[in-house]
């Protein structure tokens, strides 16, 4: 009785990932093998594979994920460090997560009035006597908007790695004779290291696939699959191919979980 009861509970959540996890992406590689007359065929991943175009949005893609990673972690870090030592850290933390409260596309949107070439930055500019940038529009742009949205996301997991970290080693660590630079690099971030990876995987993944800010704030000089993928279901009506891709997406993403995946060592330990 007590198993068919706590089955009850498991019910739900079974349903809710069959219906919205399991059978979209049954859906996604079920129509990648049929082209846009709906006959089926490999040559939508013979096409992906063999093409120059969807190649260079591949390595586009990946690309601009790794500089957003990459330039999340270096913000992310040092605030997660500084915030782990302050009095009221819960209250930052909370200053951390407000911003993602708001609408994504309003966000976009403001970034779009910032950098615009009336926006206030140039205004600024303007002010101390600097030329009018043209900053809309640019790859430069499109990575400062998509870092600054995935910050807090980044900041979280770091934060609680080090909140998990005991006093007892950094005090260790000193009384050995440990500079603050050799406990920063020799005890903490190794023991963060589990959070840094969180992180990558919180950030990494989506950044595969953005398509909205790639149109807003990187206009058509920022091409990556997600745009790809929003175009053939959206103007070209090709399903198979942006199904295609939504395959490779899924895949990539896969192979990044699997690198970062830290619960075999946590084992270990």
């Amino acid at each position: 009785m007590k198993k068919n009861f706590r089955g009850l509970f498991f019910t739900p959540y079974v349903l809710w990932l069959a219906m919205f996890v399991i059978a979209p992406v049954a859906l996604i590689f079920y129509y990648s093998f049929f082209d846009i007359h709906h006959n089926f065929t490999l040559a939508n991943y013979q096409e992906f594979f063999t093409s120059g175009t969807y190649l260079t949005m591949t390595a586009n893609s990946v690309l601009y994920a790794f500089l957003i990673t990459l330039f999340a972690i270096l913000i992310s870090y040092p605030m997660a460090l500084v915030i782990s030592k302050l009095k009221h850290r819960d209250l930052w933390i909370l200053l951390v997560i407000l911003p993602t409260w708001i609408n994504l596309l309003l966000k976009a949107y403001a970034f779009i009035g910032l950098l615009s070439h009336d926006g206030l930055v140039n205004e600024l500019f303007q002010f101390f006597g600097l030329p009018i940038q043209h900053m809309l529009f640019t790859d430069a742009s499109f990575i400062l908007v998509a870092a600054y949205i995935q910050i807090p996301f980044m900041i979280l997991p770091i934060y609680n790695s080090l909140t998990d970290i005991s006093n007892s080693y950094i005090r260790a660590s000193r009384d050995l004779g440990a500079t603050k630079w050799q406990t920063l690099t020799k005890v903490i971030i190794p023991m963060t290291l589990p959070g840094i990876k969180s992180g990558i995987q919180i950030v990494f993944i989506p950044s595969l696939s953005l398509f909205m800010l790639s149109r807003l704030i990187g206009g058509n000089k920022v091409i990556t699959l997600g745009t790809a993928v929003e175009e053939h279901f959206l103007t070209t009506m090709n399903w198979g191919m942006g199904s295609t891709i939504g395959v490779v997406l899924i895949i990539s993403m896969v192979i990044v979980m699997l690198l970062t995946n830290t619960k075999r060592k946590r084992r270990r330990a």
